[in-house]
């Protein structure tokens, strides 16, 4: 065993939480050696820890859209993305108009949103249509055929997406394109979930507040502010507990590098030139718990909203169950399929392991073979706990359980068996 997978392995047994203690002096470390920094290095000093870092442009440098969809003086590819996606139709918000805590958005043809961002730089980023944001687009589902990106080892064990690609529902992996000045207010990811960022062409300001930070930002009312950079926040009147606050880590992220967003920090970006980017949200062993205490807090704030009305006739449990799947996209019976689906895959790998043929097929089997036995046992002992927790929990134990396919302890007794046979 080399000291590498010595490392790793250790930390893999390690009962460690998810703290995200503040880092000395806002120092946020820049990954550069591609060859020596390991997958075991970053689980240990960045996953475990849950710390942000910035991977140096080495890192995707022979990246497809790297090569394709910038031009020679770094700027963006109009011609080549509309010769591949111009009759694309894509999500575009506008960054000039608030909707509640998000910014409005629309579908607009590719080829319409391009036309509108080459005249948005000719009058000197300014248009009477405002400052429009191309987000959220499911790029790699639409044309997965085409050589955009391969995502790095470090981010490979992404359950968020091995279990959508799973169920063919949906994904959590997203391009961006906007000119300067387009912005993503302030927010923390879906479920909490890590996130990363890669630059294709551009450069981006992040503005990041440890976990637990935020709840000195809000208003007198407990809402959090839309923009961490607006005058408002100064007044205490308005924001009582502002000062209290760090101040946030500020990263300028260059063309070219990655940046790796932790589990549950809150943070607010903005595009300093015409910025196209790749990003996805994912959750694994080391922050899937996080993941279940989100969806708990999640109920409970359903629970309080509704709670006059509630009426023993009706089955009040499955409403809010309901209410909690249109906010945030899963509920509790889906979050169990969501483990179940995750912990079925490690099993077979550990049973069956992954031959060629299998690994050509599925991306996620060959991830978990890739990291090796022992991260497959890691990821089991995780969904141990988290499962545990979810089968005692009073409001789990109110629904309807019957539909679920094994039940409960059932799937519990199959886990423990086999981190038990894995470990002999």
């Amino acid at each position: 065993m080399d000291r590498a997978t010595f490392a790793c392995s250790t930390a893999f047994f390690r009962d460690l939480g998810n703290s995200s203690p503040a880092l000395p002096g806002g120092h946020v470390d820049f990954i550069d050696k591609v060859d020596s920094f390991t997958y075991s290095d970053f689980f240990r000093d960045y996953l475990i820890p849950n710390h942000p870092c910035v991977f140096s442009a080495k890192f995707t440098e022979d990246w497809g859209s790297r090569r394709n969809w910038v031009t020679g003086d770094g700027k963006p590819n109009f011609e080549h993305l509309l010769q591949k996606f111009g009759e694309a139709v894509v999500p575009v918000a506008n960054c000039d108009v608030k909707e509640y805590n998000s910014n409005p958005k629309e579908q607009l043809p590719f080829k319409e949103y391009v036309a509108y961002w080459r005249e948005y730089i000719r009058n000197g980023y300014r248009s009477s249509r405002g400052c429009l944001y191309l987000k959220d687009w499911h790029l790699s589902r639409a044309f997965p055929e085409l050589d955009v990106y391969t995502t790095p080892v470090y981010f490979s064990s992404d359950w968020l997406n091995e279990y959508w690609d799973a169920v063919a529902v949906d994904d959590y992996r997203f391009v961006y394109m906007g000119p300067k000045g387009s912005w993503t207010p302030f927010h923390a990811d879906v479920f909490r979930s890590y996130s990363w960022s890669a630059n294709i062409c551009g450069r981006k300001k992040w503005l990041l507040y440890p976990a637990g930070q935020e709840e000195f930002l809000k208003d007198r009312h407990g809402n959090l502010p839309f923009d961490v950079t607006s005058p408002d926040l100064r007044d205490k009147r308005i924001y009582p507990r502002s000062s209290q606050s760090q101040p946030p880590l500020e990263i300028i992220q260059e063309s070219g590098e990655i940046v790796f967003i932790p589990s549950g920090w809150h943070h607010q970006v903005h595009n300093l030139e015409d910025t196209i980017s790749i990003n996805h949200n994912w959750v694994n062993g080391c922050n899937v718990a996080l993941m279940w205490g989100f969806l708990q807090d999640e109920l409970a704030a359903v629970q309080r909203e509704i709670g006059q009305w509630k009426d023993p006739v009706d089955d009040w449990n499955l409403q809010c169950q309901l209410i909690m799947k249109s906010c945030t996209g899963i509920d509790y019976k889906e979050f169990y399929n969501f483990l179940k689906i995750i912990a079925e895959n490690r099993i077979s790998v550990l049973e069956k392991g992954v031959d060629e043929e299998s690994s050509s097929q599925n991306n996620s089997k060959a991830a978990i073979s890739t990291l090796g036995m022992l991260h497959a046992v890691f990821d089991l002992k995780r969904t141990v706990k988290v499962l545990s927790s979810l089968s005692a929990n009073e409001d789990f134990r109110k629904l309807d359980l019957a539909s679920l396919s094994p039940a409960p302890e059932a799937l519990l007794q199959h886990l423990e068996a086999a981190i038990d046979t894995a470990l002999l």
